[in-house]
């Protein structure tokens, strides 16, 4: 299988928002001029290395990437362009509301990057401020007008629903004012609080108090009521966007197919295997001073593994999964070998077979995470 597409990890952030269990760091006081400079050497090994095809995607996050100055910014789009097998397709970065200056959206559009995915969560002041946000519903727009005036069209923005505190009509709210944006794409998650995180250590000593279950049910409802009523297509699980602008990076993941991880704690997927790289900064850049690739830890999968990843990953999307790429790709028949939790997860409504493909009900959308451990059984 060809590598077709990167990651490229930049930790650093001017604060950490409470619920994020990413590898990032504070920015103030790390290497980051020396940590940018080896993240470049990391991608001239890696490619001397595993000579590769033109990549068709490129997504920079993080962390925020966007908290580079503009000289670390041009670096890093200097260092991509000049190591990476890159010259059309996708290339994302990830940004945060307020940190991107004129100054910076034209270093971007000089090098070629065609899409932003902007971290919004809420248009709701008081409960950005709640999860440890630090921009304003405002500044949303501002920073989204800059952009579309630099050029950028193709503009995507996150929001989470299910936050403390947070009502369903707020909800509504928010997203009514999402759609005044008129953006091409949309993603939105319910809020899940991961350990070492802020929220989590709340929640142990019992004051993180979060909607019910029904109420985060109800919310999922109504995105997806709303998303359609605007002209979005689902074409993932927490996923809209118009005809065209589907995240094309994202889809590499979904469609397990492999891709480069670089800079620390980045993960990739490599000739069937999964490899992850060192996460502290300081051994980050030790590691290649020394000349040596950072990874951490690389797991060689299974032919059985491999099968319960195409399945888990592959039924977020909204087509689901071709029982003849399947069989094609794997040599095995899927209906045969998943046969036990497709019966089941079908007679409770959770899964269909349509037109070829295995994929989720409406209802089964609410039930993803169980319908995808079903497969983890060979």
């Amino acid at each position: 299988m060809q590598v077709e597409s990167a990651y490229i990890h930049i930790p650093f952030c001017e604060h950490i928002c409470y619920y994020c269990d990413f590898n990032k760091v504070f920015l103030k006081g790390q290497p980051v001029d020396d940590y940018v400079d080896k993240l470049v050497e990391e991608m001239k090994y890696t490619i001397a290395n595993n000579p590769t095809n033109q990549l068709k995607t490129i997504f920079v996050g993080g962390g925020t990437p966007t908290v580079l100055n503009e000289n670390q910014l041009k670096k890093l789009c200097e260092g991509i362009r000049t190591n990476l097998p890159f010259e059309d397709g996708e290339f994302t970065f990830e940004a945060n509301p307020g940190d991107l200056s004129e100054d910076k959206l034209r270093i971007l559009k000089e090098y070629g990057v065609n899409r932003l995915s902007f971290g919004v969560q809420s248009f709701n002041d008081e409960l950005l401020k709640k999860i440890g946000r630090t921009h304003t519903s405002k500044e949303v727009y501002q920073t989204v007008h800059k952009a579309q005036s630099a050029g950028f069209t193709n503009i995507s923005i996150d929001l989470i629903y299910s936050l403390p505190g947070q009502t369903e009509e707020d909800f509504k709210d928010t997203l009514s004012k999402a759609f005044q944006l008129e953006l091409p794409h949309y993603s939105s998650y319910s809020l899940i609080v991961e350990p070492k995180t802020i929220f989590y250590n709340l929640m142990k000593k019992g004051k993180l108090h979060l909607p019910s279950e029904e109420s985060e049910a109800n919310m999922y409802s109504l995105l997806m009521d709303e998303m359609g009523k605007h002209g979005y297509e689902q074409y993932e699980i927490s996923n809209f966007s118009k005809p065209g602008y589907e995240s094309r990076h994202n889809l590499v993941y979904w469609n397990n197919e492999e891709y480069y991880g670089f800079g620390a704690g980045a993960h990739g997927y490599v000739d069937g295997m999964r490899q992850s790289n060192i996460g502290p900064i300081k051994k980050y850049i030790e590691k290649i001073q020394d000349k040596q690739l950072p990874i951490f830890e690389t797991n060689v999968l299974t032919p059985a593994e491999m099968m319960e990843e195409h399945m888990f990953l592959g039924l977020r999307k909204n087509e689901g999964i071709s029982i003849s790429q399947f069989n094609n790709r794997f040599d095995k028949p899927l209906l045969t070998v998943f046969e036990k939790p497709i019966k089941e997860m079908i007679e409770k409504g959770w899964l269909e077979i349509v037109e070829g493909y295995v994929r989720l009900t409406k209802t089964g959308r609410f039930f993803g995470n169980e319908v995808f451990q079903s497969f983890l059984v060979l």
